[in-house]
């Protein structure tokens, strides 16, 4: 196959994954979730062809992984070198393998003409098994509401989109020691765990319909940020068994409840973390309270501390 372009650069932006709502499945769909694309971590590469296959930069073995399995399922030349400027960190929470997936098939759809979609290029790379927020935000960033999963189901259907304010940060906390579950231990962790209550999903289910994105569309950050808690406190009392707490990191937790304390919302773990997060309002205010953590905390030298805003578009192709 003849490739189309000489070289194309793709990013694709980290994600918060705020939690599932139904993990009981009593009504025949199982997971749906709510998650955040974010501005400031994402992955970037750029693709071109060459005489042989060369990957470069950090997390490499990933990209090399989803080049095999894409170059084999859509029977194209692999004879690419790949450039990667930057990666979202691997199995902290952010959604860093979907992400890679989709930048490797975004760009070899745009480098060889496909014409496949971001969902077509999920299916093939096996990404939305369970949560299709990192798809969804790869799509169009934003605020991203997922449907689960049905008897059906190829890739999780987006339900809802919505843009978040501009003056919304978000306040993540991570720890350097550790990683989240992933893999198959992430497989047997939801073989393991016990039924997820159907009246505590329909109650959470409630709660982000009636509450939580009515509260995004009036700007209203506190409301949603209690929406976004007590969704985190139920699925991370669900999850404790597995993940050793609410939090994976106790470390995280402590500094969580501080920065609640100082009047941050929206407090949570994403994904199996260990990376937690928070909200507040105003850049300034983030910067402050972020950087009081920081001199409060410096006795956890495990612990980094950030600040991001949320990023209301998809990811980007740039044909060079």
């Amino acid at each position: 196959m003849i490739a189309k372009h000489s070289k194309v650069s793709v990013i694709a932006p980290a994600r918060l994954h705020m939690g599932f709502f139904d993990l009981s499945g009593s009504l025949g769909r199982n997971f749906g979730s709510i998650g955040i694309a974010l501005n400031e971590i994402e992955t970037r590469l750029s693709m071109a062809p060459a005489i042989s296959r060369t990957i470069n930069g950090p997390s490499c073995e990933r990209a090399e992984l989803c080049l095999t399995m894409l170059c084999e399922a859509l029977n194209v030349p692999d004879a690419l070198n790949i450039t990667i400027e930057a990666a979202i960190p691997e199995h902290v929470g952010l959604g860093s393998g979907t992400q890679m997936a989709l930048a490797i098939g975004t760009a070899l759809n745009a480098i060889y003409g496909l014409g496949l979609t971001v969902r077509e290029i999920a299916a093939v790379t096996e990404r939305g098994l369970r949560s299709g927020i990192g798809i969804g935000i790869f799509e169009q960033g934003g605020l991203v509401v997922d449907g689960g999963r049905g008897e059906k189901t190829i890739t999780p259907p987006v339900l809802v989109h919505m843009d978040i304010p501009d003056d919304w940060r978000f306040v993540l906390v991570f720890d350097v020691r550790g990683q989240g579950l992933h893999g198959l231990q992430e497989i047997q962790a939801f073989n393991q765990l016990p039924p997820f209550p159907a009246l505590e999903a329909a109650r959470l289910c409630y709660l982000l319909l009636m509450q939580g994105l009515p509260a995004v569309a009036e700007q209203d950050l506190d409301k949603f940020g209690e929406v976004i808690t007590e969704l985190q406190r139920s699925v991370g009392e669900h999850f404790a068994p597995a993940q050793g707490g609410v939090f994976t990191s106790p470390e995280v937790a402590e500094v969580m409840a501080w920065l609640a304390q100082q009047g941050a919302v929206a407090i949570g773990q994403t994904s199996w973390g260990p990376t937690g997060f928070c909200a507040v309002k105003g850049e300034e205010v983030a910067e402050a309270v972020t950087q009081q953590a920081r001199e409060r905390f410096k006795q956890f030298e495990n612990l980094t501390l950030v600040t991001a805003s949320a990023r209301n578009t998809g990811g980007e192709v740039l044909y060079v």
